[in-house]
C-alpha cells in the first residue's frame, strides 16, 4: 500500500485522535483517514450521478 504525506492543522488532528483508539471508532490514524476519503469519494460519486456527470468522469479517468 502506498505511503503519503500530508499536513494538518493541529486542531483537526485532535479532533481526529478523538475517534482512534481503545474506546474510538478507528484502530489507528491511518484507518480513519482511509475510512474519511472513502466516504468523501462516495459522496462526490452521488453528486456527480445527480447532475449525470459520473459516465464523463469515469471515460476522462480511463483515458490517464
Amino acid at each position: 500500500m502506498p505511503k503519503i504525506s500530508v499536513e494538518i492543522p493541529g486542531e483537526l488532528l485532535a479532533d481526529l485522535d478523538e475517534h482512534v483508539g481503545d474506546d474510538g471508532k478507528f484502530v489507528n490514524r491511518s484507518d480513519a483517514v482511509r475510512a474519511s476519503i472513502r466516504k468523501t469519494l462516495d459522496l462526490l460519486d452521488e453528486i456527480d450521478a445527480r447532475h449525470d456527470r459520473l459516465d464523463a468522469a469515469s471515460d476522462e479517468a480511463s483515458d490517464e
